[in-house]
């Protein structure tokens, strides 16, 4: 067991002769008692420094792990975000190439079949241009043929010969009378009224 200051100063020495001066033991002890003690403080400060440290060590040492935990967490986290982004950035990528692939197949199927329906298009224009070419050219004959001319002209003499088939009636028998006028007036519009032939 350590001695203590107090064990030092009550410690009683045998005497003999031609021993140490007593006065200077004493004052030798207590100067020792002294530093004894100032040694004793110091290591008790120590000590509690010591202490004091090591729990500011252990302290620090948490804070280190957690750190270190957090540091762990956030660098699998920032992995993972990564590597979610990039596959979010190759999906979106070949979906964005996919969605091209279809609007470009699309758009070439759209323009074909405009240019098929704009050729049809086309194809049925000239045909009723050629009909319709073909039947201003057949109404144009059918107008400038001279039996149309013919069918036209205005017959003046059918007015006198009505008015003179009247006056013939008047000096006939009532019977007579009756059936020559209309049939002067039969013939004279039939004259006058001809059919046009149609043309070939």
């Amino acid at each position: 067991m350590p001695l203590s200051p107090l064990d030092i100063h009550n410690k009683e020495f045998g005497k003999k002769l031609r021993g140490y001066d007593e006065d200077e033991v004493n004052d030798f002890l207590e100067q020792v008692i002294k530093d004894y003690e100032l040694t004793i403080k110091e290591k008790k400060a120590l000590a509690s420094e010591l202490h004091t440290n090591k729990e500011q060590l252990s302290h620090y040492k948490t804070i280190e792990s957690t750190l270190n935990k957090s540091l762990v967490i956030a660098q699998d986290s920032a992995d993972e975000t990564r590597n979610a982004a990039q596959r979010e950035a190759e999906l979106i990528v070949r979906e964005a190439q996919n969605n091209a692939s279809e609007i470009v197949n699309e758009a070439l199927t759209k323009t074909h079949r405009l240019a098929v329906e704009i050729e049809e298009l086309k194809r049925q224009s000239k045909v009723f241009r050629e009909r319709l070419r073909l039947l201003v050219t057949t109404q144009l004959d059918m107008l400038e043929h001279e039996d149309w001319s013919t069918s036209l002209e205005y017959d003046e003499n059918v007015e006198e010969r009505v008015t003179d088939a009247y006056g013939e009636a008047k000096e006939a028998d009532f019977n007579t009378a009756q059936e020559k006028p209309a049939a002067l007036i039969d013939e004279s519009l039939d004259n006058s009224t001809k059919e046009v032939p149609a043309k070939d």
